[in-house]
């Protein structure tokens, strides 16, 4: 009896350890943040951290929701790998997660870390990124309307000719949702001809060096002869630029992005991009936020602030808040610098003085 009662200690002491441990090696050593003194903790897995927005916009804006509900912010990173997440997700929820908000690298790859949190239940909420399984929180812009803004643009500047596309990664719904709002806009003068696709792929990881070599490929392949690029995020049109410059052609040759980057504002004041569509991140991490806090405290999917229903390419209603993106251009640059998206100095760096209005 006497030894059995040593085990039980034994295995108590032993699990309580491995609770205090809590992490992995994808757990994220940034700033914890949001550290609220309430009972609620939220956690945020991300696909990778070293991208721009996430750390300048997203983050920032998620601790502040819960921070003023007095929840504690707990986060990972993934470093690009689906494994890695699926490894995150089960450390965020030992460590007492009462809601998670994920990044997905994979959004087929991660649903049996979402489906294990549900049945625990443990809300989830789908961040910018579409997670097939309706008991999820599908959080992000209207993907389709940014891939129509971005072709409005560059098929005003031109109705015909030979056109690229640079898509993102196909593991991420969003890659086809933007393609989506292309098609919408571009697909009657492909039909009729006007417009030729002379190349089309997807870019793994929505790497901007890969979409710079699928670029270069590209244009070897047209002899140069490519009038429009329509490029699915800024990362990407900055590798599209540098293959443009490399043959002479940055700033004839329409390039169309989006998320507001502050490099490819620069670019777009500059000319060598044409408009990049931008999604205020920071009200996106503000939705999550507030949406985490009201869901880790019980609330039904259905009765969470501001949501809608969202038919998904997987055949799912999907509970969702979807917010408006903004196509900026040269024409309304004045729009994210009053928004303290970017400064000035950071816009105007190497533009010639009175070739835009918000840089004389």
């Amino acid at each position: 009896m006497k030894s059995k009662k040593i085990l039980w200690t034994l295995m108590i002491v032993l699990a309580l350890v491995a609770a205090a441990c809590g992490g992995d090696e994808g757990t994220d050593t940034t700033d914890g943040g949001g550290d609220g003194d309430g009972d609620l903790v939220v956690g945020v897995s991300w696909n990778n951290y070293n991208e721009e927005r996430w750390a300048k916009s997203d983050e920032p804006a998620i601790k502040a929701a819960l921070d003023a509900a007095g929840a504690t912010y707990i986060s990972t990173d993934a470093g690009s790998s689906a494994e890695q997440q699926l490894s995150d997700v089960e450390n965020l929820i030992a460590q007492g997660a009462d809601a998670l908000i994920i990044l997905a690298q994979d959004g087929t790859a991660i649903l049996p870390a979402v489906q294990s949190a549900l049945e625990q239940g443990i809300p989830v909420i789908a961040y910018d990124r579409l997670i097939e399984d309706p008991g999820t929180l599908y959080i992000t812009f209207d993907n389709i309307g940014v891939g129509r803004l971005q072709a409005e643009v560059i098929y005003d500047l031109v109705p015909a000719g030979n056109y690229v596309i640079i898509k993102g990664n196909q593991a991420d719904a969003n890659a086809d949702f933007l393609r989506e709002g292309y098609e919408q806009v571009i697909g009657d003068a492909v039909a009729s001809g006007d417009i030729t696709i002379v190349g089309e792929t997807y870019t793994d990881n929505w790497d901007p060096a890969l979409a710079q070599t699928q670029m270069e490929q590209f244009l070897t392949q047209a002899n140069n002869e490519v009038d429009a690029v329509l490029s699915e995020n800024d990362g990407m049109a900055s590798g599209v630029v540098a293959a443009l410059e490399a043959q002479g052609l940055a700033g004839e040759v329409p390039v169309s992005g989006q998320d507001g980057d502050l490099t490819a504002l620069n670019r777009v004041a500059l000319g060598t991009q044409n408009v990049s569509v931008w999604k205020d991140a920071r009200e996106l991490g503000k939705a999550a936020g507030e949406a985490a806090v009201q869901l880790a405290q019980g609330a039904a999917l259905a009765d969470v602030d501001g949501v809608v229903q969202f038919d998904s390419p997987g055949g799912n209603s999907m509970t969702s808040i979807l917010l408006e993106p903004i196509a900026i251009t040269q024409d309304n640059l004045d729009v994210v610098v009053d928004a303290e998206w970017i400064s000035v100095e950071e816009l105007c760096q190497g533009v010639e003085a009175g070739t835009v209005d918000v840089c004389s």
